[in-house]
């Protein structure tokens, strides 16, 4: 089994001759579209035959242009510092900038068609992409003048996304000082679940003392981006970025107070969980940020790659063979690239790449249990894109909210079996570090959430210095986590660290993380009655996910979004899952 992935399946490298083919396709197209949309705006066309080659064209940019992306994206994530993907990944975001104005000519051509049902009705093809065109007549309205557009697009190279690329690289290469010795980032991160209390709080101390090396820099970074997507929502119309997102999410405004009004009710349990785990650990003001990750009980099991796979795929069997066929997939041809190393960015990711019929997964593993359900949710991912995967080409991409459906109904399945399985101080064990992954769903998550509608709302009148950011951070922090953890050692560099704020086209990317984690409770909880029978209406759901809205996705489940008692039915689980804990530790 090899420990890095490969990316052959895309290509074999910049020397490729596919690579050099594609590339050079991709500058022709993007001329060609140009053309195109031109034809469009200089006069009277055939609706019926330019509709049908301008669904082409938009099929013909997303399969070349996503593989191309992918794969220098995916190249960069593993070796920040390689300047010849980094040099590629501007070229291909040049050319690509180029089609921004085109694309937005093509997009309100066919958002303009009137009698779209005519069409519709007599290709089968067109009628595939009915939700698709009706998302397109709203976003239209939204859409600015096309040399705007292509003004946005070009600018954003060496603004929002060169911002972002920035805080990607000082927090992957950063150098942090422990015990004498210069480790990377994730390394002193992942100290977090040492069992030596000392370890982890001076892991925790030389985390937060690298930051200073590198906070003015992110600050800036996140000023700009926040400001640049506060003017162009200002300029398209909307409210707020967080209309812009909810659009973008296809997801109602109603859902999100829904779920949040329940998680705010919840929030006492998790508060109660913090201090009980903290009363156990011989605290009194709550628990310190540098024990939140403490393992408690007697559970010492680590796993090789090997064994990780094999416990995986034994759990995946008993739900679908599908799921569990694809984990052994993923293992076995070089899906997943394991292991930190210095350049390669932290957390994890899953890539879905359905032109290909694969996924690429990106982790951190130790080999700890935490590592092995990171992975379960990283190819819940994949279990999402295989069941997306026969879309047509413009049909394959879902919203954020349901980006961690699958994903985090993978978490719930492994860690459930794995407490059944267990008795005494083990399962308290494997209960806590349940506990420990809910509550960055639920506190933590909600605590960015904060932190993010706190800066959007800020940096409309001026420029937040590190100082502030870190004074706002500690705030929401506060907020979310109450008196379940000791306000003395919280994160208040939090913001410097994740990635989610980075991002110019994509705001929010919080919420979804714990709208993924309910859900998926939700769902589970339904197949724990069902059984077998749910399995059918499960994959109906995510194969539904980018055809449809949030709310009627849901709806193949038989679930509204819309009513918060179903976010207080998923929450429940876990306020038992809390009482469980309180009582065994």
């Amino acid at each position: 089994m090899n420990k890095e992935w490969s990316l052959d399946v895309l290509y074999k490298g910049f020397d490729d001759v596919k690579y050099k083919e594609d590339r050079e396709r991709l500058e022709t197209l993007t001329q060609e579209v140009i053309v195109f949309s031109n034809s469009l705006t200089s006069g009277a066309v055939e609706e019926e035959a330019t509709l049908l080659q301008a669904v082409d064209y938009l099929e013909q940019y997303q399969l070349l242009g996503t593989k191309l992306s992918y794969y220098v994206q995916l190249r960069q994530s593993v070796n920040t510092s390689d300047s010849v993907t980094v040099n590629e990944m501007n070229a291909i975001e040049r050319i690509s900038s180029l089609s921004s104005k085109p694309m937005a000519v093509i997009q309100k051509f066919i958002a303009g068609i009137e009698n779209m049902d005519t069409y519709l009705n007599k290709y089968p093809k067109l009628k595939e992409y009915e939700y698709l065109f009706s998302e397109m007549k709203k976003e239209a309205k939204h859409l600015l003048s096309d040399d705007v557009e292509e003004a946005i697009a070009k600018l954003n190279i060496s603004a929002g996304s060169a911002w972002g690329s920035m805080q990607s690289f000082l927090t992957s290469t950063l150098e942090v000082e422990y015990r004498d010795n210069t480790i990377t980032l994730p390394e002193v991160r992942n100290k977090a679940h040492d069992e030596d209390v000392e370890v982890r709080k001076d892991a925790y101390a030389a985390e937060l003392k690298a930051y200073e090396k590198i906070k003015d820099a992110v600050s800036y970074s996140l000023n700009n981006i926040k400001t640049q997507v506060n003017t162009i929502c200002e300029l398209r119309g909307y409210e707020s970025p967080l209309d812009m997102t909810l659009m973008q999410a296809k997801m109602k405004r109603e859902t999100l107070d829904a779920m949040l009004e329940a998680i705010r009710e919840a929030l006492p349990s998790f508060h109660k969980y913090l201090r009980h785990k903290a009363k156990i650990m011989g605290h009194s003001n709550g628990l310190p940020w540098y024990d939140m990750f403490a393992p408690i009980g007697e559970s010492n099991t680590k796993f090789t790659t090997e064994e990780s796979k094999a416990y995986l795929v034994k759990h995946f069997r008993g739900f679908a063979d599908d799921l569990a066929d694809m984990v052994e997939e993923a293992y076995d041809n070089e899906w997943i690239d394991f292991f930190p190393r210095k350049g390669k960015v932290g957390g994890a990711f899953c890539e879905n790449m359905p032109f290909v019929k694969q996924s690429r997964i990106l982790s951190n593993f130790t080999g700890a249990l935490n590592d092995v359900v990171t992975l379960a949710h990283e190819l819940g991912h994949a279990y999402h894109g295989l069941n997306i995967q026969e879309h047509l080409p413009l049909n394959v991409n879902y919203s954020m909210p349901v980006a961690e459906t699958a994903s985090t109904f993978n978490e719930a399945l492994i860690m459930e079996a794995a407490i059944n399985e267990t008795e005494g101080r083990e399962k308290i064990a494997l209960i806590e570090s349940q506990l420990q992954d809910v509550t960055q769903i639920i506190c933590d998550i909600y605590s960015r959430f904060l932190f993010e509608s706190a800066v959007f709302e800020k940096s409309k009148t001026g420029f937040l210095f590190a100082d502030e950011l870190k004074e706002m951070m500690l705030a929401a922090q506060k907020e979310a986590y109450g008196d379940g953890l000791d306000h003395d050692y919280l994160h208040p560099y939090m913001w410097v660290l994740k990635g989610h704020y980075y991002s110019e086209n994509l705001s929010f990317y919080n919420f979804p993380y714990a709208f993924g984690g309910l859900f998926a409770r939700g769902l589970y909880e339904k197949y724990k009655v069902e059984g077998e029978a749910f399995v059918p209406k499960y994959r109906a759901l995510l194969n539904a996910t980018t055809i449809m809205s949030v709310e009627d996705a849901a709806k193949q489940a038989e679930i509204n979004l819309e009513d918060p008692q179903f976010w207080r039915t998923s929450l429940r689980t876990i306020e038992d899952l809390i009482e469980d804990f309180v009582r065994l530790a």
